[in-house]
């Protein structure tokens, strides 16, 4: 069994936390020692208590599914023997309420635009399908109760 960490560190600098007027800035720290400023989304909690230059957790969790695809795609072309020279997904995640009143991240599309290199390209069926399976091995994606869409783009 693998085991994954993030060490997530917030600390109180200005502000009057009882009145819910303080900084939400924090950082998530991982393993190899990169550091990345976080905060809530100002979508969520309004400027200047959100920092709109940080990760917000709602583009952390759309990020995280793209880039598991993504990981996931690569795998397969290159089992396939397609050679992928870039990849770029301008994924959008969405949110709604539940059937309790309740937000959550409801549905994320994502747009994988694949470059290849070489003779052999996959025709669309076969893109689709690779798409297809790499959805499938996609153990982020198969973690979640959001409906992942993959609308890959030619």
């Amino acid at each position: 069994m693998s085991i994954y960490r993030a060490e997530i560190v917030w600390t109180q600098t200005s502000g009057d936390f009882l009145l819910n007027r303080y900084s939400r800035a924090h950082v998530w720290r991982f393993d190899g020692g990169i550091e990345v400023p976080a905060s809530s989304s100002p979508q969520v909690v309004r400027l200047p208590f959100s920092s709109a230059e940080a990760v917000d957790p709602e583009e952390a969790f759309v990020a995280s599914l793209a880039s598991c695809h993504m990981l996931c795609f690569l795998h397969l072309a290159a089992k396939r023997k397609f050679i992928v020279e870039r990849y770029v997904d301008e994924a959008v995640g969405e949110m709604a309420l539940d059937e309790r009143g309740r937000e959550w991240m409801a549905r994320v599309v994502l747009h994988p635009r694949a470059e290849f290199a070489g003779a052999s390209v996959p025709s669309f069926e076969i893109l689709n399908a690779i798409h297809h399976a790499a959805h499938e091995e996609c153990f982020i994606a198969n973690s979640v109760k959001t409906d992942v869409i993959c609308e890959a783009v030619l």
